[in-house]
């Protein structure tokens, strides 16, 4: 079957550098993101310049399965269909029947959240042989300086912790959405937000992967974003899914010499309202021209029932990777 829309050309090395060199632009001149550095600052984020062959290692997002989980967000989850729950536990089963050298652990899903607990969810993990390749929260740091934002740094601080007791080396991070305040100035909030946690995480070891969602829908102001953030731990949760331009597969291009963690989407829109299907092979070959070493994550959103798409996908992207 053929996945990629007939309009939608190739990226082209021109392209991609007209992408580059526009986020380039951006972060220099006429961004709200373009900040003075102070003198004793670290050097901004530049591409992780990694050696060798690419390499993509399949891991699996337990979102992909949210529909499942009996706790989201803290709360009971009433819609899980009649023998169908899971828990964390199960969801490490299904990423290692399925050959999964890796596991997204959503925050959302957890039943407990004590070190007891996720100690034994990593010991679990390990005895199956399944790494955990990171986790996911769903901060928002776009609010105004104030109590709101103060728990949202502290969520953060929090799942920082929890990540390095997982031995999870990464968490996908949002900047957020705000009503209260104009975007420029949000985005400063956000950059002041994301150096306080990398500045924490650091600490333990983990990098904060910043996701392009939410507010951020190019390429053009992801990259700024990030690069304006004065840490080494900080770089891209790059979701093949939700860049909301004319040509996706260009801004993905230009960020994954900055990506952390990679999450494939099975479908996407572009600037479009019509979801379409995502030419995986394509990404991957773009992951592998960019020299990308690391963990690629099914993160399954469309509308076919998991339980017979993901197994699916799942050995499409497993074939994949094992023929580049």
């Amino acid at each position: 079957m053929e996945l990629l829309p007939k309009n939608m050309k190739p990226v082209t090395r021109r392209e991609f550098l007209k992408v580059t060199s526009a986020a380039s632009l951006t972060a220099a001149a006429g961004s709200s993101l373009a900040f003075a550095a102070p003198a004793a600052a670290a050097p901004a984020l530049n591409p992780f310049g990694r050696t060798g062959r690419p390499r993509l290692l399949l891991s699996l997002a337990a979102y992909s399965f949210r529909e499942n989980f009996p706790i989201s967000r803290g709360q009971p989850n009433l819609k899980v269909p009649a023998g169908r729950a899971t828990d964390m536990f199960q969801f490490i089963d299904t990423c290692a029947a399925h050959g999964c050298a890796g596991a997204e652990l959503t925050s959302y899903f957890f039943s407990e959240e004590s070190d007891a607990y996720l100690l034994k969810v990593r010991r679990h993990a390990f005895l199956r042989g399944v790494a955990i390749s990171g986790t996911a929260i769903g901060n928002n740091f776009s609010h105004p300086v104030g109590p709101k934002r103060d728990q949202e740094i502290a969520l953060t601080k929090k799942w920082i912790d929890r990540a390095a007791l997982l031995g999870a080396p990464h968490i996908r991070v949002f900047a957020g959405v705000t009503k209260e305040l104009a975007r420029d100035a949000a985005d400063k909030l956000v950059i002041t937000a994301l150096e306080e946690c990398c500045d924490y995480a650091g600490q333990r070891g983990v990098f904060l992967g910043l996701e392009n969602h939410d507010s951020i829908g190019s390429a053009a102001t992801l990259l700024p974003m990030v690069k304006a953030v004065q840490s080494p731990w900080i770089g891209v949760n790059l979701d093949s899914g939700n860049f909301r331009t004319a040509d996706p597969y260009l801004d993905f291009a230009a960020c994954v010499p900055y990506a952390l963690n990679v999450q494939f989407k099975v479908e996407l829109k572009g600037n479009t309202d019509t979801a379409r299907p995502a030419d995986l092979k394509r990404f991957s070959q773009l992951l592998r021209d960019g020299g990308y070493q690391g963990w690629v994550a099914l993160e399954y959103e469309a509308k076919e029932d998991s339980a017979v798409a993901v197994p699916r996908y799942l050995r499409e992207m497993r074939e994949i990777f094992a023929a580049g």
